[in-house]
């Protein structure tokens, strides 16, 4: 039932031909691949409504989440996931043409080998590891996933009665940017738990795991979470000559960013692992031209990772910072102020400025109190022309963003400086089996795969909490739906319209999950690499394990 090494690398190798990068038309071509490889076995020709293509709802690209199945006996799954976009090959150079054929892009790096990292150089000349765009991240392990599914069928074939359970498996793309392929995957889970009324136990996803020692392995029992909360402050104009009758922006900004940026008060901590803290990616002022004017507004975003804090947990936070940055601004403004007075021989006072943070859902609050009759219509038409603009490629999420911000400000009559805080897209739960109820066949494991690759390999795999590389396995498990559907709804500007999560339907499918994947290195870069050992004898058999042992009692 394992799959044959030479069957695993002929798929892998065509999957790599596949250029479908992230984002593009040409991720249905990963799609087709996927497609053609099971139409024509026996299992599928006999069950063709056991896999199939659904397509993303109003996708610009015209990409699917595809899938197939194999059911044997009795009610269990088991459901395998992978993506099959990849990033751009630009770091390749010269060698883009190269990027997608492995054999001929290794040739080709020996007379680039010299200005590799030593470790890059040292694994180029053993001839252990296969390098192209996509076989570590993530190709080579959803090759693994299709080869056991194929496999899998042929068994049932010669004897259904002798496979308990269902396997699942989803090729989804989109993972490199919003997930768009993981999301619609979660419907059909839906649809295909309520067709065949399936008991879903665990969802594995295949991602490269990256080894901190040669000889010991890991195996992630949970996923980190993403947040990206954006901050918009508002100033009041002022001349550069007239510093103190106006406010900057970037003052305030600058007062935030400092008081989050590597802030460990906003990374999780369970047990020995920790969640990296925030950084921002993102920081501009709106001026298009230079002036002697200060800018009215100011605006960016950081990632917030997250091991078990919840999206109204980093954002109230956020939010109290930015209080105390607008605070300390005001106090340091009305100091230097009265220094200034006091130097130009005149009377101090207090400058008027007041400290005011509100949440984007409150801005829309103000906006439709100010305006009854006519806010909402323009508020609907805005979010159609930003839609079509997105799509359109002419404007970005993060821009499109602050544009509506702009927008719902036409809308305010109090224009005094203030800071707004939201929620912008893409948002990825964490998930951590540790931290929900599980079954006792769940708990068991790791100890299982620990003990079965000691005897099997004479090879460590140690267990971590949470897949750290941010992934889909995200979307494996929801709790509370209602209520992170209540705070997106109120701070993240385009959920439900440009941006939807469904909440609901991951909350009605939801598992355990853990990443059992082959060894990888130097993710989207020149050097990105996947181990052959791991490729093409370890993880498969690893990963038939996993399966089997959630299929039997």
């Amino acid at each position: 039932m394992i799959p044959k090494a030479e069957d695993i690398k002929k798929i892998l190798y065509g999957y790599i031909a596949c250029d479908s990068i992230s984002s593009t038309e040409k991720e249905q071509k990963a799609e087709n691949y996927f497609l053609d490889f099971f139409k024509d076995q026996p299992y599928f020709k006999a069950h063709p409504d056991h896999f199939g293509a659904e397509p993303i709802h109003d996708d610009p690209c015209g990409r699917s989440t595809v899938w197939a199945m194999v059911k044997g006996t009795g009610k269990d799954a088991v459901v395998c996931i992978h993506h099959h976009d990849v990033v751009t090959v630009e770091d390749f150079k010269s060698l883009k043409d190269l990027a997608f054929s492995p054999d001929e892009l290794e040739e080709a790096l020996a007379e680039i080998s010299d200005s590799f990292s030593d470790e890059a150089r040292e694994d180029y000349e053993s001839g252990g590891w296969i390098f192209g765009r996509g076989g570590c991240d993530m190709k080579g392990g959803g090759s693994i996933q299709m080869a056991l599914l194929s496999e899998y069928g042929r068994q049932i074939m010669e004897d259904p009665a002798s496979f308990k359970g269902h396997v699942i498996i989803l090729s989804v793309p989109d993972e490199e940017n919003l997930s768009a392929g993981m999301l619609t995957g979660i419907k059909v889970l839906k649809r295909l738990k309520e067709k065949y009324d399936l008991n879903y136990r665990l969802m594995i996803n295949s991602e490269p795991h990256q080894r901190k020692e040669k000889n010991t392995g890991i195996f992630s029992f949970g996923s980190i979470g993403k947040i990206m909360p954006y901050v918009y402050v508002r100033g009041c104009l002022a001349h550069a000559g007239k510093v103190f009758e106006g406010l900057n922006p970037a003052h305030v900004m600058a007062g935030i960013v400092r008081k989050t940026e590597v802030n460990m008060d906003f990374s999780d901590i369970i047990g020995n692992e920790a969640a990296p803290p925030p950084t921002w990616l993102y920081l501009r002022e709106n001026k298009e031209n230079y002036d002697v004017s200060m800018p009215l507004t100011i605006n960016g975003c950081l990632s917030v990772l997250t091991l078990n804090s919840q999206p109204r947990d980093v954002l109230y936070k956020l939010k109290d910072v930015c209080i105390e940055a607008f605070d300390e601004v005001i106090e340091d403004m009305n100091r230097q102020y009265a220094r200034f007075m006091e130097a130009t021989h005149r009377e101090p006072h207090k400058l008027p400025w007041k400290t005011h943070v509100v949440l984007f859902g409150d801005l829309i609050k103000e906006a439709r109190r100010d305006y009854p009759d006519t806010f909402d219509q323009a508020y609907k038409e805005e979010l159609i022309r930003l839609k079509a603009s997105i799509r359109a490629g002419e404007e970005s999420t993060i821009m499109a963003n602050f544009k509506l911000v702009d927008f719902v400000y036409d809308y305010i009559n109090d224009l005094s400086p203030r800071v707004v805080v939201g929620l912008m897209p893409p948002y990825y739960p964490n998930v951590y089996n540790g931290l929900n109820e599980q079954e006792e066949k769940v708990q068991g494991l790791y100890e299982y795969l620990r003990d079965f690759t000691e005897e099997t390999f004479g090879q460590t795999y140690v267990s971590e909490a949470y897949y750290t590389g941010i992934s889909d396995l995200s979307y494996s498990y929801m709790k509370n739906a209602d209520q992170v559907e209540a705070i997106l709804d109120h701070s993240m500007a385009f959920f439900g319209d440009i941006y939807h999560i469904p909440l609901k339907d991951i909350e009605a499918v939801s598992m355990p999950c853990v990443n059992v994947g082959p060894w990888g290195k130097d993710f989207h870069k020149l050097t990105e690499r996947v181990y052959k050992e791991d490729m093409y004898e370890r993880t498969p058999v690893i990963l038939n394990e996993t399966i089997r042992y959630m299929l039997n009692d």
